[in-house]
């Protein structure tokens, strides 16, 4: 995942001309002795069936979230990242496919259509595991039969392509280590304290075998000549795509339900904080460090690379939850004690996770090309995740403060921000250049006037 020493795009072709419908997966990119190979030279993007995807997942994080809102608590915050952590795992498996072997052929199409039947499935049942052993039983089934069927994936690609073979071959023996932990869920005479024990070593232990298997110890260790390398961009598009499916919380429920009707009211002034709030974010995602010359953190060394991957689950899950009771003000009248938390815990953490996402970037800028360094320019975010964490603290603030406090540090954040990215000796407007037609133009435009005149 590291940024390559070598780039060859001269590979052969990704697809022949011919037409069929099972296409031999081909590796998209590797490692060959250091030395990055691609087939094609050209940025991808999120196909249309990732994206169609990532439609059912909108639903799905926006149950779990609103499964955690209605009875705000340890054990529901401890379930709700425990089944969310499971569906993120099946979404970056997929994520993997399609950025290593995307053809677009029958088997794939097929592929994303039966992982979202089962995300069907286990987006019904995860809610209720901790009140029937039937929709535990449905929810772990579902998961299981999703990750093993991307697991063969893994193998059948690992025979129609060398290049990545050894590598999704210990990956495919991993995980289904990794998922024999979940069998104890099934059995009913198993406490749930042991169940939530055993989820969150499985979770851990998913997570370290990914690691595992694309880290520099792994090739070491399988001595191999190819292994495996990820498109970037496409890479970096679909973790975007996500991020944004968590900010969508924040903007549905302050329309849905027409809470914040009629006119001018106190609730309609929290929908647009919210609002307000959702687009800081968005923009301090895209705005990432602020620097003018900076390497992606899947580009700038293989620990990045990884922090970039791992750091947008609690991202995303914090603002998930912190999004759900912000848009749900709109509806209520005021904040209980744990909504108070949920909503700055979330939005503080995000904006905590976020610092870090910048951090992992590798600014190139020399010293003095932008107006601040960029330790001062990201000081804002650790500053206002820290406040806005402690906010609750301020037990006589209404709902209405709260949001307006939050959504006033958010702006100022992204304000210093934008600010103290420009380049040194920037000037607040661009004067205007350029605007009138060039002489000759406008004596054509006379000269054919007067010849229709004349006629």
């Amino acid at each position: 995942m590291a940024g390559p020493s070598e780039i060859d795009t001269n590979g052969p072709q990704v697809q022949s001309e011919s037409r069929y419908l099972i296409r031999q997966p081909r590796a998209l990119q590797w490692f060959e002795n250091g030395r990055l190979v691609k087939r094609r030279d050209e940025e991808r993007q999120s196909g249309r069936f990732e994206l169609f995807l990532d439609l059912l997942y909108i639903a799905i994080l926006s149950n779990f979230a609103d499964t955690l809102t209605e009875d705000i608590s340890g054990a529901k915050l401890a379930k709700y990242i425990l089944i969310l952590a499971p569906s993120w795992h099946v979404w970056s498996d997929l994520r993997e496919v399609m950025n290593s072997f995307y053809n677009d052929d029958l088997l794939q199409r097929v592929l994303i259509l039966w992982i979202m039947a089962l995300m069907v499935v286990y987006g019904n049942n995860a809610p209720l595991v901790d009140e029937d052993i039937g929709a535990m039983r449905s929810a772990v089934g579902s998961y299981m039969a999703a990750r093993l069927s991307l697991t063969a994936m893994h193998i059948y690609n690992s025979f129609a392509s060398y290049q990545h073979r050894p590598q999704l071959r210990l990956w495919a023996g991993l995980s289904v280590v990794t998922l024999a932990v979940y069998i104890p869920l099934y059995f009913e005479s198993v406490s749930m304290r042991s169940k939530v024990a055993t989820t969150a070593v499985a979770v851990v232990l998913e997570q370290i075998a990914w690691v595992f298997c694309y880290s520099p110890a792994a090739k070491k260790l399988l001595r191999v000549k190819y292994s495996t390398a990820v498109d970037i961009p496409h890479e970096a598009d679909r973790f975007a795509a996500f991020y944004i499916i968590a900010l969508g919380e924040f903007l549905y429920l302050i329309i849905v339900g027409n809470h914040a009707a009629i006119g001018l009211n106190e609730r309609l002034l929290r929908a647009i904080w919210t609002l307000i709030i959702a687009f800081c974010l968005n923009w301090l995602y895209v705005h990432a460090d602020g620097s003018v010359d900076s390497a992606h953190p899947l580009r700038h060394n293989i620990y990045t690379a990884f922090g970039f991957a791992i750091v947008h689950l609690p991202l995303i899950a914090s603002l998930l939850a912190g999004g759900h009771v912000a848009a749900a003000s709109v509806e209520e009248e005021d904040f209980e004690d744990a909504q108070r938390w949920l909503l700055c815990g979330g939005l503080g953490v995000g904006m905590l996770c976020l610092y870090a996402f910048a951090l992992m970037h590798g600014s190139k800028d020399e010293s003095g090309a932008l107006c601040v360094e960029k330790p001062v320019r990201l000081i804002m975010r650790p500053i206002t995740g820290i406040i806005v964490i402690l906010l609750p603290l301020a037990h006589h603030l209404g709902a209405t403060s709260i949001l307006s406090i939050i959504m006033a540090l958010f702006v100022l954040c992204t304000v210093w921000e934008s600010v103290s990215s420009l380049k040194s000796g920037a000037h607040f407007w661009e004067p205007w250049t350029e605007t009138d037609y060039p002489d000759h133009c406008h004596r054509d435009d006379l000269m054919e006037d007067g010849k229709t005149a004349a006629a």
